[in-house]
């Protein structure tokens, strides 16, 4: 680990964080626009394309622990499993975004919804070969505390700007000649790039784990091993609080994030490509500012306390902006397109810079109850959050396109209707796109932040737990005090 440590430089953990980029761009694209893409371009109904958004996330959900525990097996080379999946990654995602459904089918909505349900799950597949080991290998790395929030903190600053693109490049649709199919070919062009800085950064820092000489080698996908290993981590007491946090906080978020063009153009009542881009200019502005200071607070006190403050904010915010109305005007300024972009980019900013470092140590404490000769289980225990992560991402989308279709919004009459095209529904569904960006989500948000109360995980029970860690890798006498909170 020492040996690790060293070798890990600024220029080598720069060269790491760029790798955010990869997966940034492609998954903010995919789920702030895809839905109305799909909406909008293919003419499927709002439920439906929620549906598509729903399975194929759901598959990448699944795939996640199987991936895992592949990358968890001696002899496996996390750093060769990035490289291998960048270009299949950036191939499928362009396909993604073309508009040949519609052209194959017609209007039928089932066979588009196989197409492209097909297409996003081949995406997810290649995103999670990617992201796992992506993710995972900073556990390997180093297990100073605030050395893990450091590097998230640099990634995170550098997500602020990804998810700018990947949210504004979009919105220039139907502007001149663009298309989106011409914003995922650049978007991928970037994300290749970045991907391959990052795997160049890690050669010479990262070694894979050799295989013990009398350790079996398992053969297969793992389902069994990887269903015991998850069932081990569930057992772990702060885990299951950790889970519920995270599930509740990316479908509230999701949930507002994916209906962004409907609250700048329905709700907030301004033109669409003007409203769009001041919203993700705040929202990147925003990120960009939040990011270290929410560093700065973990490094004060600690990742569990940042969140509470940080998040709490934001939902209370969208309370308090259901209450003023997202319309609100000061001398004919739309006061929302500022408010709301700062509500989102704060709890965006806080949530992804604490994510992984939570995650990161859930495997000292899995080590210390469960570790076998050191064993350590980094890509299986990053990949357990990250699949309830992609559920709770999706049930947000889900419940998103439900939502609107209850409310009675339905685009599959505007045969001809391009991406910038925006009919102005009824009243009644304007309140509905309202309590979506901000009543419905900030009380799925609030439950996340009661679990997030619950879970027992600080700077304090993390330091007893690695100095017990220690003494029991060393084969010392040790104590359980001070980690009762935690067994």
């Amino acid at each position: 680990m020492d040996q690790k440590e060293s070798a890990l430089t600024k220029k080598k953990k720069l060269g790491y964080a760029f790798g955010i980029a990869t997966e940034s761009l492609l998954y903010n694209m995919y789920y702030t626009y895809f839905l109305t893409f799909l909406v909008q371009i293919v003419h499927v109904k709002p439920h439906l394309a929620g549906i598509v958004i729903f399975i194929s996330i759901a598959w990448d959900a699944i795939t996640d622990p199987i991936i895992g525990n592949l990358s968890d097996r001696p002899g496996a080379d996390k750093r060769k499993l990035i490289i291998k999946s960048i270009l299949p990654l950036a191939i499928c995602f362009v396909a993604a975004w073309s508009p040949v459904g519609p052209k194959l089918f017609g209007d039928s909505q089932l066979f588009n919804m196989i197409f492209y349900t097909v297409i996003s799950m081949l995406i997810w597949l290649f995103y999670t070969l990617y992201t796992i080991p992506y993710y995972a290998v900073i556990a390997e790395l180093t297990e100073d505390y605030d050395e893990r929030t450091e590097i998230r903190g640099t990634s995170s600053l550098i997500n602020a700007f990804c998810i700018g693109l990947g949210n504004a490049l979009p919105a220039l649709v139907g502007v001149g000649m663009i298309t989106y199919i011409h914003v995922a070919g650049g978007l991928s062009i970037i994300a290749v790039l970045t991907g391959f800085i990052c795997a160049a950064a890690l050669k010479g820092v990262y070694q894979a784990r050799a295989p013990k000489p009398d350790e079996p080698k398992e053969k297969g996908l793992g389902v069994r091993s990887t269903l015991k290993s998850f069932g081990e981590i569930l057992r772990l007491k702060p885990v299951k609080f950790f889970l519920l946090f995270v599930f509740f906080f990316l479908a509230g978020n999701s949930m507002l994030q994916s209906n962004l063009s409907y609250m700048v153009v329905d709700c907030i009542g301004v033109d669409y490509n003007e409203g769009i881009i001041a919203v993700i200019g705040v929202l990147v502005a925003t990120m960009a500012i939040t990011v270290p200071i929410v560093t700065k607070v973990c490094e004060k006190t600690d990742r569990r306390t940042a969140c509470l403050i940080f998040i709490t904010i934001s939902a209370a915010g969208m309370l308090i902006s259901k209450l003023i109305g997202l319309d609100a005007t000061v001398g004919g300024f739309h006061i929302m397109l500022v408010l709301m972009p700062l509500l989102l980019g704060m709890g965006l900013s806080t949530f992804w810079t604490v994510f992984y470092s939570m995650a990161y140590d859930i495997v000292e404490l899995d080590e210390f109850v469960n570790g076998k000769n050191g064993e350590r289980r980094e890509s299986v225990i990053t990949a357990f959050p990250q699949l309830v992560q992609k559920f709770g991402s999706a049930t947000g989308i889900l419940l998103q396109g439900v939502i609107l279709s209850a409310y009675g919004y339905d685009t599959t009459a505007e045969s001809g209707a391009d991406a910038a095209t925006f009919v102005r529904p009824a009243e009644s569904i304007v309140k509905g796109m309202e309590n979506v960006s901000t009543l419905i989500p900030a009380a799925i948000i609030g439950v996340a932040l009661v679990f997030l109360l619950l879970y027992p995980m600080t700077r304090k029970t993390y330091n007893a737990l690695v100095d017990r860690l220690k003494k029991k890798r060393a084969g010392q006498a040790y104590t359980n005090e001070g980690l009762e909170k935690l067994l």
